[in-house]
């Protein structure tokens, strides 16, 4: 017995000593885990205390090396603008002296030699004249060249940066593979071709600067053009763009201000709440309390444009001459320039923003922010600040792909953003009609990104840095082209092109009829209004318009490109949304009730027939629409 229960008590000791030794080990771990996630916490708060002193590192180092005045002295240098006199006189480019021998006697010589030093002294010294003259103020080609011919190492680097920027694109696509697969329409991705060469297209621009990026943006509102995949690609210019130093940006507002922003602003934000091409805005408030959106140019941006838009034209002059080309070339450079240069000075959108506002006034629903004239200079402007939402965020929110996959939102939230969105894009619709054809002053950059919709139910419009005006007789043509397309008229529509100046003198219209018969059909009427996407017709024009080479006046394209991008975001939340459903009700009201023979001339072609006989359920479609208003 003694026997068996010092063997139970040995055996009980060593399940104890085991059981401790697991406790023990299981404990170990445990304190290893957490000195484990102890060193990586703290590693973690060693690195980012890291971060924080080398950016006040940096911070000090810019401050007190003066590292921005030494990058602008050496830009000052590079452009030799410590040459320039604002106040010289324009001077014609001087000639190389000719030599002079007229005798041969030493005399003779000695005194011909010392009219040929002479000579180079003078022409030194009228060079030396030119090269004190600054960058013109105002486009003139003949004065930008004369500049750039004293700074021509200025145009070698941006010429070799250019071309190697697209020659490494080139490669880049040509070594992809993309073209490979260029007979099928796309590849396994669901991708085509004309997608990657976009996409490439794009990063392209955006490292080659604001003037490119200004030309893609425009590129990417004419899909009749470079097609429907590389505009899509384009158009995404509009939201990437990288912004440039605070520090810049504050010094430049001081300059042009002439005073420092603790007496000139009591906030301005730390970051900008937007970049553009040309620009960043800041959001900020006043003194007496308002707030405002503050715009600064970027810096030294006058001379990179002007000298881009100088190689363009130099680029246009060599195509003219390879091609042997009779029209000159260098006209499309000169009148882009005109328009970028004018563009860049903040004054003239203060005042399109004012001419804007007080145009679209008597409309309730249109909202203009108010300018700040006291806090606005040529590369600064002050204006109110707009709240309200982004048509693309409530795009995001309304979107049904979100429904059922963990949404922050709730249905209700969905369904009162589809309910703002689809009532902006409404007033959108009418706004861009209004502006069409009542004042004729249009705005000249109709993206989402420029568009908000207030807690009032207004939309409000961003960025009048460019604005178009239109003809009354294109304002008349624009009314009845949408009449005809709600008809089917195509003849019709045909005709109103002539009038818009889109066809060409000499076109064959009947074949231009027909091939928008065949493209769009008869138009089918659903409770009578046409079946048709808005989208689509415009496709079916621009496609033709392609191939008859139309000329597309720019009040045409930014009515088009305004609408397709309003009917695009309301069909996103929307598939039974019509721009016509929202457009016609407004051009009925503007048929019946404005009394100008070219209305009534309208009018009467849509209620006769081509027999003279008077088609009253026409009438009663009109008087049943007008109803709606």
């Amino acid at each position: 017995m003694a026997m068996v229960a010092t063997s139970s008590n040995h055996h009980l000791s060593l399940f104890r000593c085991s059981t401790r030794s697991s406790n023990k080990s299981t404990t170990t771990k445990r304190s290893n885990q957490s000195r484990r996630l102890v060193v990586v916490c703290n590693f973690g708060d060693i690195v980012r205390k890291d971060i924080e002193f080398m950016k006040k590192g940096f911070s000090w180092a810019s401050e007190s090396l003066h590292l921005p005045k030494i990058s602008r002295t050496f830009d000052d240098l590079l452009w030799l603008r410590h040459v320039e006199n604002p106040k010289a006189a324009g001077l014609p480019s001087p000639s190389w002296p000719q030599p002079y021998y007229p005798a041969l006697t030493g005399v003779d010589l000695f005194m011909a030699d010392i009219k040929a030093l002479e000579a180079y002294a003078s022409y030194f010294q009228h060079l030396s004249r030119m090269w004190s003259k600054p960058l013109p103020e105002i486009y003139d080609p003949q004065e930008i060249e004369d500049y750039f011919s004293c700074r021509p190492h200025v145009v070698t680097l941006r010429f070799l940066e250019v071309f190697i920027s697209f020659a490494v694109a080139a490669i880049k696509l040509r070594t992809s593979g993309i073209f490979k697969f260029y007979r099928s329409p796309v590849d396994k991705n669901g991708h085509s071709p004309e997608y990657y060469f976009g996409q490439m297209l794009k990063e392209t621009i955006l490292n080659l600067g604001p003037t490119f990026i200004k030309v893609g943006q425009s590129l990417s509102t004419r899909p009749d053009i470079i097609g429907t995949e590389i505009s899509k690609a384009l158009a995404e210019l509009n939201d990437r763009i990288p912004p440039f130093p605070r520090i810049a940006a504050m010094q430049i507002i001081e300059e042009e201000l002439g005073s420092s922003i603790e007496s000139t602003f009591s906030y301005i934000s730390e970051e900008p709440v937007a970049a553009a091409s040309f620009g960043q805005v800041y959001r900020g408030s006043t003194k007496d309390g308002y707030d405002v959106a503050i715009k600064v140019q970027r810096p030294n941006l006058r001379h990179v444009v002007v000298r881009d838009i100088y190689i363009l034209r130099i680029g246009l002059g060599l195509v003219q001459k390879m091609a042997r080309r009779k029209n000159d070339l260098r006209v499309y450079a000169d009148e882009l320039g005109k328009g970028l240069i004018g563009e860049l000075d903040y004054t003239l959108e203060a005042a399109n923003a004012l001419q804007f506002r007080e145009a679209h006034s008597p409309f309730p629903f249109i909202f203009v922010p108010r300018v700040y004239g006291h806090l606005s200079r040529k590369r600064v402007l002050t204006m109110e600040w707009v709240v309200g939402e982004n048509p693309n965020d409530l795009l995001l929110i309304s979107s049904k792909s979100l429904i059922g996959r963990g949404s922050v939102y709730s249905e209700r939230q969905q369904q009162d953003a589809k309910k703002r969105l689809l009532d902006m894009v409404s007033k959108g619709v009418e706004s861009s009609l209004i502006q069409l054809l009542e004042t004729g002053l249009l705005h000249a950059d109709p993206h989402p990104g420029n568009l908000r919709y207030t807690a009032t139910g207004k939309i409000a419009f961003l960025d009048f840095g460019l604005m178009c005006r239109m003809e009354k007789k294109h304002q008349f043509a624009m009314l009845s082209s949408i009449v005809h397309i709600v008809s089917g008229d195509w003849a019709g529509l045909v005709n109103d092109l002539t009038e818009m100046d889109v066809a060409r003198v000499g076109t064959n219209l009947r074949r231009v009829t027909m091939d928008l018969e065949d493209a769009l059909g008869e138009v089918k009427l659903v409770d009578g209004t046409p079946d048709i996407k808005f989208s689509r017709v415009l496709g079916k024009v621009w496609s033709v318009a392609l191939k008859y080479h139309f000329r597309m006046p720019p009040y045409y394209t930014l009515v088009l490109r305004s609408l397709a991008s309003l009917e695009g975001l309301a069909v996103a939340a929307d598939p039974d949304f019509k721009t016509f459903d929202a457009a016609f009700p407004y051009v009925v009201q503007k048929l019946l009730t404005d009394d100008s023979p070219a209305s009534r001339r309208i009018l009467h072609s849509v209620v006769f027939n081509k027999r003279k006989e008077f088609q009253w359920q026409k009438l009663a479609f009109f008087l049943k629409v007008g109803v709606k208003r």
